[in-house]
């Protein structure tokens, strides 16, 4: 059945008794008429007795729409008890003419079988992660119309759209978004067409459904209706022609500088970009292209970048395409997300992995979930762990020759962290490695008592990197719970504040490197394990560098983990430098107490999880540096798994207040090579260095800021109007440059004019 079917059914619901119809009336006359009408038809607000929930038509759905509003809308929250509302619903099941979906007669089984084979409906439509992108995801179907809407659809002709340009060239499609300048159009083959409408002229064209039998049609309706909305991915995966992301390809990222194929750039974090458009000469010249609004107070998306398409995600797990070169969607993605632990996690996503024709999003409510990259349709969804223990997931997952990598916030309520592989085709977990020592592994002797491990924090929450010459993960790990009460955990409190080697394939530990032993200050050690090749004492080495928020800097041997070099590169007064092995060597009265101990850095750190950039061309390590100072207190509390279990916290020194810079080091050294001053510090900015000769920084005040890469000089700067949480990336669409950064809740984007 070839369609451009926009119709999502409507769960149905037993009518209401007529006191019950007469009372929902009431309600809706106080409370909603205003801008829906007495009748539901619509005024102001939308018409609500079509049967189509545009935010979805649920029970649930449409009491949350009531009590809570809807964001980005004129709807607003209605403080309606719950007996009320639940009313109101059964009054606009009723005046909508809906009736109960088990009164459906058609044969569920004989309705699959039909979608996927005779009728043709799975070459342009999907259900449960299987079928064509040409028309609408059916699988939700239920949650947006009724029973009725969808029946009309399968008998009203096809609209498809014939596109002739100047030149006599014809495309003929499906018209998927419009505005008064573009046109987006898919053809019979899913490809997309991007269209300036001055060039085209345009012309609608209908074409019938595949004839179906009134038994057929009852068969297909009661499928749509009735069965589970489960997604089962294809046993076969050939990604499309057009759009096809191989590993091969994210191996060597670098060849595609118009591209941004992984979170951090590339597998081995360098975060860098070999466009060279924009230079010291002319960056001054650089004009804002475009904005999108994501919604959300926190956006800290990094964007993917895929041959003129960009993909970003919004804080509560949204995911949206755009056309990379004018900022138009293509597609969105919106997640309904349970009561996740919000005192457990940050509420916010930092992005997608692309592999294949699918992208790959981790959520705060424990889940990973595959995504048609072209469509932004559900290919599967599965849980990682039990949201409601208190796990989340905020990071971009990463993408190893088939297998998708993630981590799990567990740092502050009294869970252990792990590190999972997923394959990337069907879900399917693969291995799963703890970040804190399980019984029979004599690591575990570093907690004492040895039972502290099993609620001892060591989150995994930032992605990782990979070496593709010995096939291994760099995942690195956080603070030991709880964060700052170490007499409960006494001892070194492996692996936390780590960065773990691991066999790609099994999860296996090959080494590993404490930065911060025994830690009681939460800085976590989730900085970009960045990999880098270089000359360390007159020899070429295979390097992992880190600029960690225990303020220190780190050069390691990638191989064995053997520590090269590090020194401090901001202010810290804990440790009077590191030994030989790399070990902190502390100084007195800096551990937390009842009474208090001053100690900087505060517990945000040095740096953060704010990307930094490898800048080849001057072997300089760029970061985003705050220097704040507080006073650590400590309190014992027993773990409970689920709730706040940080042992204390800190008060910042409001005296030396948050100053901050962009700071080059010498890579393999750590030694300053130039300082930019920042008015206020953030540690969760990031940098990029470009081959064009210009360094990005984003800062807490919400400027965008181009400096002079072998000098740090100013350059040029713009200011987004909100606090920016996010790092600069650049791309090419057409043969021109941009530069994006997310700010507060949107996407700018940037070019030369």
């Amino acid at each position: 059945m070839r369609s451009t079917l926009l119709l999502l059914l409507l769960p149905c619901v037993a009518l209401p008794q007529h006191a019950d119809i007469n009372r929902g009336k009431q309600l809706f006359v106080k409370n909603c008429s205003a801008c829906h009408g007495d009748t539901a038809k619509g005024g102001r607000g939308p018409d609500l007795t079509s049967g189509q929930w545009k935010h979805g038509g649920s029970d649930e759905d449409i009491l949350r729409n009531f009590v809570k509003g809807i964001p980005g809308t004129q709807m607003p929250a209605i403080p309606l008890p719950e007996a009320d509302a639940k009313l109101i619903v059964g009054f606009l099941r009723w005046i909508g003419g809906e009736s109960a979906k088990d009164t459906l007669t058609g044969d569920v089984a004989l309705g699959r079988q039909l979608f996927f084979g005779a009728a043709q409906c799975s070459q342009c439509h999907m259900f449960g992660g299987r079928g064509g992108i040409v028309g609408n995801d059916l699988t939700d179907v239920r949650s947006r119309h009724n029973a009725k809407g969808l029946a009309e659809a399968m008998q009203a002709p096809v609209k498809r759209v014939e596109a002739r340009h100047k030149s006599g060239t014809m495309l003929r499609g499906v018209k998927k978004n419009e505005d008064t300048f573009t046109l987006h159009l898919m053809d019979d083959q899913s490809k997309w067409h991007f269209l300036a409408k001055q060039d085209y002229s345009l012309q609608e064209a209908e074409s019938p459904h595949s004839s179906l039998t009134a038994k057929q049609r009852d068969d297909l309706l009661a499928f749509l209706v009735k069965a589970p909305p489960v997604y089962d991915a294809p046993a076969e995966w050939k990604p499309a022609a057009d759009f096809n992301v191989t590993f091969q390809r994210l191996l060597n990222a670098s060849a595609e500088p118009q591209n941004w194929l992984t979170y951090w750039g590339d597998l081995r974090g360098t975060h860098s970009s070999g466009l060279r458009q924009i230079t010291p000469a002319n960056v001054s010249s650089l004009k804002s292209q475009w904005t999108y609004q994501l919604g959300g107070a926190t956006v800290e998306t990094t964007p993917i970048v895929v041959d003129g398409m960009m993909f970003v995600t919004g804080p509560l797990n949204d995911a949206t395409a755009l056309d990379a070169q004018t900022g138009l969607p293509i597609w969105q993605y919106k997640r309904r997300l349970p009561a996740v632990a919000g005192h457990c996690t940050v509420m916010t996503n930092r992005g997608l992995a692309v592999f294949g024709d699918r992208l790959y999003m981790a959520t705060l409510d424990t889940r990973l979930v595959a995504l048609d990259a072209k469509s932004g349709n559900v290919i599967w969804d599965v849980e990682v762990d039990d949201y409601t223990k208190g796990f989340s997931i905020t990071h971009a997952p990463l993408v190893v020759d088939g297998r998708i990598i993630v981590g799990v916030t567990s740092g502050e309520c009294a869970l252990a962290g792990f590190v999972d592989a997923f394959d990337a085709k069907t879900g399917k977990k693969l291995w799963r490695t703890y970040s804190t020592p399980q019984p029979g592994d004599p690591n575990r002797k570093t907690w004492e008592p040895e039972k502290s491990a099993d609620y001892g924090g060591s989150p995994t929450w930032t992605t990782g990197t990979y070496d593709v010459e010995t096939d291994t993960l760099f995942w690195a790990t956080g603070n030991p719970g709880p964060d700052y009460e170490g007499t409960v955990r006494l001892g070194d409190n492996l692996y936390s504040c780590s960065v773990l080697a691991l066999d790609a394939k099994t999860g296996r530990l090959k080494w590993w490197f404490q930065f911060t032993p025994h830690d009681v200050h939460d800085w976590d050690g989730n900085q970009t394990p960045v990999l880098i090749d270089g000359v360390v004492r007159g020899q070429k080495r295979k390097l992992l560098v880190t600029a960690q928020r225990n303020s220190f800097y780190y050069v390691l041997d990638r191989i064995t983990g053997e520590f090269l070099a590090g020194q401090a590169f901001a202010k810290q007064t804990w440790a009077k430098g590191l030994d030989d092995k790399g070990r902190p060597i502390l100084l007195p009265n800096t551990t937390p107490t009842p009474e208090g101990n001053y100690v900087c850095p505060d517990a945000a750190g040095g740096t953060n999880w704010g990307s930094p950039s490898y800048d080849a061309a001057t072997n300089s390590f760029l970061v985003s540096v705050r220097e704040a100072c507080a006073t650590y207190t400590s309190a014992i509390k027993p773990p409970v798994p689920g709730q706040g279990y940080t042992g204390g916290g800190q008060e910042v020194d409001l005296k030396v207040g948050t100053p901050g810079a962009v700071r080059a080091l010498d890579a393999t050294t750590g030694a300053q090579r130039w300082n930019f001053p920042l008015h206020i510090g953030s540690s969760t900015t990031g940098v990029l260095a470009t081959a064009g000769g210009v360094v990005f920084a984003s800062s807490n005040d919400g400027n965008l800021i181009a400096l002079n890469s072998r000098t740090g000089k100013y350059l040029w700067h713009y200011y987004t109007g909100a606090k920016i949480i996010a790092s600069p990336m650049a791309y090419a669409v057409q043969g021109e440059q941009y530069v994006a950064i997310a700010s507060q809740s949107a996407i700018f984007v940037f070019a030369l004019p």
